[in-house]
């Protein structure tokens, strides 16, 4: 007689180990969506600042794509500190993943604006500037273990 379902719902401790996993893997993905939304408001906000810019002929159409690059790691920076400071673990890799979704939310964006969009035009420097932003943040926002210091005894005599 099988008592594993209904009435008698026991788990085992993979099972509890695994539904822990899987709360943990959702929690993270939720706050790197986060981050990246946030970056990706971040870097819009400061394309449109720097196309004002241009437009005003305070800086020369010449420096947008060093411009662009460094939008790129400004978004993915703050949206990735974001994301680290909220989720506390493994902040390199939730760090470099905000700046790969930013770059995907950018390509997909240009795709569709401009009907096609290609790596080969200036995307690998993107993909680049977006995770070096994010790893940037990822090291910037993990937080040190502080190690206790013992006090010391002092013996009286």
């Amino acid at each position: 007689m099988d008592l594993r379902g209904g009435f008698f719902m026991v788990q085992t401790r993979r099972e509890k180990k695994t539904e822990e996993t899987g709360a943990l893997w959702l929690a993270v993905m939720r706050e790197v969506l986060r981050g990246s939304g946030a970056a990706a408001a971040v870097t819009l906000l400061a394309l449109l600042a720097c196309a004002l810019l241009v437009s005003n002929g305070a800086i020369g159409e010449g420096m947008m794509d060093r411009a662009v690059l460094a939008v790129c790691v400004l978004g993915s920076l703050t949206g990735g500190l974001l994301a680290v400071r909220r989720i506390g673990r493994s902040p390199l890799p939730v760090g470099l993943g905000v700046g790969l979704c930013l770059f995907l939310l950018l390509l997909s964006a240009g795709c569709l604006l401009s009907g096609s969009a290609s790596v080969s035009n200036d995307g690998a420097l993107i993909l680049l500037s977006c995770c070096c932003g994010g790893a940037m943040a990822g090291v910037l926002g993990a937080r040190p273990n502080r190690k206790r210091r013992r006090q010391r005894v002092k013996k009286s005599k």
